[in-house]
């Protein structure tokens, strides 16, 4: 009896969201490869519920979270296809489509999580945006990332000297593959989703990520050792299919735009919690945290992905513009 009672509350809850989102005139769909719960999944519905209120109805968003339209690479293709709507993506795997997004991907380009706040919210962050016009996307807002570090299921890591010969998972980027090989270990490029069988079996050693992210994939539970090194504080972004936006009035453009933004800090405010969240339980759960590193062999290591990627003046004034923000 319990059970059919749950069924059919559950059945209820179902047809009571779907004719929630029929009842708008365009439901926007949104991807994100991160679970229900996640700080970028709830800012996105939150810009949905922005959306809903302020066109009266007229624009809902409907997020699948968890790679339910697929692995960010895929879906990106499907955003500029106009297949799906929006989309939350790292910049990571939009190093090798738009040049601009090369640059906060680099390693250590940020002093710390507030500075690339003051730069992702002021001029750069908007030619970067604007970049995505030529790729058939619309760039809409930046959310956190975090501070990404070494994990792996080997042993601890406190030096450059550790990391010779092992094998870390990195984005589908290059800049990433290179920044591993100059720290004289092996990239190898994987979708998010399989990385957890992958360091399982042994086929790779480790992979590079945020605390949320560590905690929320298991990953920690196959990977019991993690280097607070904070190579990369890689932005993510909100984008939306140009094919979608340009369906819009200019009215609901103007409107899609603010409630991206203001999603941005719902999102950090959420963020932050959850960073609090998943080290206290990744660290509950036993693994060893390394923190006595000294950077700086790390950081010098980085030269020669600077000198391969940093080539073109309007990319070396980027550089010097955000290494200027204060």
């Amino acid at each position: 009896m319990n059970y059919v009672k749950t069924l059919g509350a559950t059945l209820l809850a179902s047809v009571a969201f779907i004719s929630a989102v029929s009842a708008c005139e365009v439901t926007l769909r949104s991807s994100d490869t991160h679970p229900e719960g996640y700080p970028t999944v709830v800012a996105v519905q939150k810009m949905g519920e922005m959306l809903e209120e302020r066109t009266d109805g007229r624009l809902c968003i409907e997020v699948f979270h968890s790679a339910q339209l697929g692995q960010e690479k895929d879906t990106i293709e499907q955003t500029q296809f106009g297949v799906i709507d929006m989309n939350r993506v790292s910049l990571g795997p939009f190093n090798n489509i738009i040049e601009k997004t090369q640059v906060p991907s680099l390693p250590f380009i940020f002093r710390s999580v507030d500075h690339m706040h003051k730069v992702m919210d002021g001029p750069v962050g908007q030619q970067i945006l604007d970049a995505f016009s030529d790729h058939d996307l619309v760039g809409l807002a930046f959310y956190d990332g975090g501070s990404r570090s070494f994990y792996n299921s080997q042993k601890p890591i406190r030096s450059i000297e550790d990391l010779a010969g092992m094998k870390f998972r990195v984005m589908q980027s290059d800049i990433f593959v290179d920044m591993v090989s100059a720290l004289g270990a092996n990239a190898t490029p994987m979708p998010y989703g399989e990385v957890y069988s992958s360091i399982q079996t042994g086929v790779i050693d480790g992979a590079e990520n945020n605390w949320p992210s560590y905690d929320s994939s298991g990953h920690f539970e196959v990977a019991g050792y993690y280097t607070l090194n904070e190579h990369l504080i890689v932005p993510e972004v909100l984008v939306m299919a140009k094919a979608s936006f340009d369906k819009l009035s200019p009215e609901d453009q103007d409107i899609v735009r603010q409630a991206a933004r203001d999603s941005v800090s719902v999102m950090r405010e959420l963020w932050q919690e959850r960073e609090k969240v998943s080290e206290d339980r990744v660290r509950a759960a036993g693994v060893e945290i390394i923190t006595d590193i000294d950077k700086t062999p790390f950081i010098e290591a980085m030269v020669p992905v600077y000198q391969k990627y940093v080539t073109s003046p309007k990319l070396q004034q980027m550089v010097a513009d955000i290494q200027a923000t204060e």
